[in-house]
């Protein structure tokens, strides 16, 4: 059986203490409610969907899953917000780390996604699921596209 992203973001949570994040069972029931039958979630963490180290009220849980990277935030009176990255989309993924928690910038074609006040110490491991999910899925895309031109 498959963990649910709150127990994955809670695994997170405990692993980086120190990563700002709240309502992760709200956050996380957002990225459930839009998964697709066949997808399944390989990575989960929380993070401030925002680049203001003081503005800690905008939580959000990010899922990486064997298609996209999923970005849920449950608003706290009706509604949410959802992001979805798919492979073709992404363009790049830059981090920062300072004294105490760091930055995750993810750029796309359309969006300059933000994610700040995460652990300085989940810095590494953050970048290292995405990036290498994304090269793999890259490579898919590209083969794909070269095997329709030919």
């Amino acid at each position: 059986m498959e963990k649910s992203v709150y127990k994955m973001v809670l695994e997170f949570k405990e692993r980086h203490p120190w990563t700002i994040g709240w309502r992760l069972k709200q956050n996380s029931s957002v990225i459930e409610m839009h998964l697709n039958p066949d997808e399944e979630v390989i990575y989960a963490f929380i993070a401030q969907k925002n680049d203001n180290p003081f503005n800690i009220f905008e939580s959000a849980v990010v899922a990486l899953t064997n298609k996209r990277i999923l970005i849920g935030r449950k608003r706290v009176a009706i509604g949410y917000y959802l992001n979805s990255i798919t492979p073709d989309m992404y363009n790049d993924l830059k981090v920062t780390g300072g004294l105490f928690w760091g930055k995750v910038y993810i750029d796309t074609i359309k969006e300059f996604v933000t994610l700040s006040n995460i652990s300085k110490m989940a810095l590494r491991e953050i970048e290292t699921e995405i990036s290498s999910y994304m090269m793999e899925a890259k490579k898919k895309y590209k083969d794909r596209e070269e095997d329709e031109e030919s």
